[in-house]
């Protein structure tokens, strides 16, 4: 019997672009991780998976990791592909019926927002919070979709091909008024594009 929802933080990247990996980056004096970490449980999600993977020896001396699973993917310069790969792999496990995937990256969503994405859990649903009406973060992928998105997981796409393919059933969730999903790819904190 399945049930509940868990919580998958994605945040093995190098963050190239953004000269130190984004686990370690800080916005408003808490580092990345930590905010996303808290967005899942303060957002309702449980259990909940962190998947480290560059320098995820030094996040774990510094971040706020209590109550989690961390997860390393030892194939973390391959992309975001492998690393949703291993966080539904550990979640398979916990019995849950649906996982909220975030990306440390994106700062400003709020465990208001979780929650409103994870009220839809179930394990054939498949949805997205929105943002002026653009596909953002976080993604709520059902049990029953586990298999297709880590089956077209390639690289740093991670799950939007599973996505797009999926667009007319996906449910659009919008949480304009619950925070911001953009992506922050440069340490000036200006957003990049919003990819899910």
């Amino acid at each position: 019997m399945t049930g509940g929802v868990g919580g998958l933080l994605l945040a093995a990247g190098a963050g190239r672009r953004y000269g130190l990996p984004k686990a370690l980056a800080v916005a408003h004096g808490r580092l990345f991780l930590d905010i996303a970490l808290a967005a899942l449980r303060d957002g309702g999600c449980d259990p909940v998976v962190v998947v480290l993977g560059a320098a995820a020896d030094r996040i774990r001396l510094v971040a706020d990791l209590d109550g989690a699973t961390v997860a390393v993917n030892r194939d973390w310069s391959s992309g975001m592909g492998s690393s949703l790969r291993v966080g539904l792999h550990t979640l398979r496990s916990t019995g849950v019926s649906a996982a909220v995937v975030q990306l440390v990256d994106t700062p400003g969503v709020t465990a208001a927002a979780v929650a409103r994405l994870a009220a839809h859990a179930g394990e054939r649903t498949i949805a997205a919070a929105t943002y002026q009406g653009r596909r953002g973060h976080p993604v709520l992928l059902g049990r029953a979709h586990w298999s297709g998105a880590t089956r077209m997981a390639t690289g740093d796409t991670g799950a939007r091909p599973y996505l797009v393919a999926r667009a007319r059933t996906l449910l659009a969730v919008p949480c304009d008024d619950l925070g911001d999903g953009a992506d922050v790819d440069r340490p000036a904190g200006g957003p990049g594009d919003v990819d899910a």
